[in-house]
């Protein structure tokens, strides 16, 4: 349904990764990512290519980088194109800026005779909450909201559910930093967000992110790489980098436009590290790290190949501020929590996504997710997703 095919062109910046190769790990060259793009002739409208002309028309990637903060020329694959559009010409209803607060079963406490969804308005707390009658429930919230409200509904609706909910939650060990050129005229925010992948080693991934000409306010979120034990130690080195070369802070700040100077390198790692959510005395969620392999802040492969860009770039490397200031990991790729399992002792739901202990309540998100792939998880979700809709009968055949 995403239509995911490789990025067909490679521009500044993957250039700047093709040279990093060479030099960090020989033999070993980038390759480009599958992404949910429509590469057809640059800025022309077509008609729908995917779906036999049910779906909408497409224009041709121009590849202004600006993918992740809004396609502005209608040919990324995004989800309301492919789904949402094509269900709403079957009859779907979508319920806009509606947060689901509770899911109750409607008569046999198993749910096999349905449920009572409860909404309330997202965006305003004027207007009455409603309760809708379903047959069924999909959890897709994303990792966070999904939890969140199943965790909600073990203490009260739904106590059949898996004690394992909150449990089994995984990250890829990533490191997010910014390289802005200091020199030179390279446009680095020419390409697709996400445009090559480099394999530095057996369990170790560097994707090359970009964003459109004139996004620059991510600039404001990044302070100087710096890593060490405690805060004390770091803000030491921010310091003395700052003085020890003043000129080069000087012509980062003057940078004009950010998202043309610089790369971003996200750099993840396989971590068989999990993490538990669980609800906290005031029902807000809180986590703690199980085992005693953490995700760091601070990951020296990632460091290593910053480095390296800053001299091919002729740059300064940047990290997001919360790095080295609180020493805090971050992630965009949180997994787990609903985990698959072959009963409620191990898993949430089962091989189909569905939730144990309940019959028409399913999960399809990143909580499903039971291991850690090392990389971006998009199509993983999307391929589970899409076979656990296929193990659904047909209305007719019900």
């Amino acid at each position: 349904m995403l239509s995911a095919s490789p990025n067909p062109k490679f521009f500044d910046g993957e250039h700047a990764l093709k040279s990093l190769a060479q030099e960090a790990t020989p033999g070993a060259e980038p390759a480009p990512t599958h992404v949910a793009v429509y590469f057809g002739p640059e800025g022309e409208e077509t008609p729908d290519p995917y779906f036999e002309g049910q779906g909408p028309a497409r224009s041709g990637c121009t590849f202004c980088g600006a993918c992740m903060t809004g396609c502005r020329h209608n040919a990324k694959n995004t989800l309301d194109k492919n789904y949402l559009y094509l269900a709403q010409q079957l009859g779907a209803e979508i319920l806009a800026e509606q947060e689901v607060v509770a899911v109750e079963p409607a008569g046999s406490p198993d749910g096999s005779q349905g449920y009572e969804v409860t909404l309330r308005p997202s965006t305003t707390w004027l207007k009455p909450k409603t309760k809708l009658q379903a047959k069924g429930v999909i959890f897709a919230g994303g990792v966070l909201g999904t939890l969140n409200l199943l965790l909600q509904l073990k203490r009260g609706a739904l106590p059949n559910l898996s004690p394992l909910v909150g449990q089994q939650v995984r990250t890829n060990n990533e490191s997010l930093i910014s390289v802005t050129q200091l020199e030179g005229d390279a446009d680095m925010s020419q390409g697709v967000a996400i445009s090559a992948i480099l394999e530095t080693d057996a369990h170790s991934h560097l994707e090359l992110c970009r964003y459109g000409a004139g996004s620059g306010a991510w600039k404001l979120s990044f302070l100087p790489l710096a890593e060490g034990s405690n805060g004390w130690i770091r803000l030491w080195r921010m310091a003395t980098d700052f003085f020890r070369d003043p000129v080069a802070y000087w012509k980062y700040f003057r940078v004009k436009d950010w998202a043309k100077s610089s790369l971003v390198m996200l750099f993840m790692q396989t971590l068989d590290s999990t993490v538990t959510f669980t609800l906290g005395r005031f029902g807000r969620m809180q986590s703690a790290v199980v085992g005693k392999d953490k995700p760091t802040a601070f990951i020296p492969e990632a460091i290593s190949l910053a480095r390296r860009m800053e001299r091919i770039l002729k740059g300064k490397a940047m990290m997001f501020g919360l790095t080295p200031i609180a020493g805090i990991p971050g992630t965009a790729h949180i997994l787990g929590g609903a985990v698959m399992g072959k009963d409620p002792q191990t898993g949430v739901i089962d091989k189909d996504n569905r939730v144990f202990g309940y019959e028409n309540m399913l999960v399809c998100d990143g909580s499903m997710i039971s291991a850690n792939p090392g990389v971006n998880p998009s199509l993983t979700i999307t391929a589970i997703s899409e076979r656990a809709m296929s193990r659904i009968p047909d209305k007719a055949n019900r």
